[in-house]
């Protein structure tokens, strides 16, 4: 069953423009992407969840983030 999700396509897909012509305009390679893009999790993870349910949300987004780069390389 696909996961409902309260933002509009629109609204992701734009988001993830903006995200992606940052990284180009700066001209960002791999790593630096990656490393700016922990970085700004981390703060989001620190400052926007609460400290009690931080280690649960953090280990489901790795689980999402890690089982769809598995699935990207099939």
């Amino acid at each position: 069953m696909p996961i409902q999700s309260k933002y509009s396509n629109e609204e992701f897909e734009a988001l993830m423009q903006d995200i992606f012509v940052a990284i180009e305009k700066n001209k960002a390679d791999r790593d630096l992407a990656v490393m700016a893009l922990g970085n700004t999790l981390a703060t989001i993870f620190t400052s926007q969840v609460k400290a009690a349910d931080r280690e649960v949300m953090v280990e489901q987004f790795c689980k999402v983030l890690k089982k769809s780069t598995t699935e990207a390389k099939a």
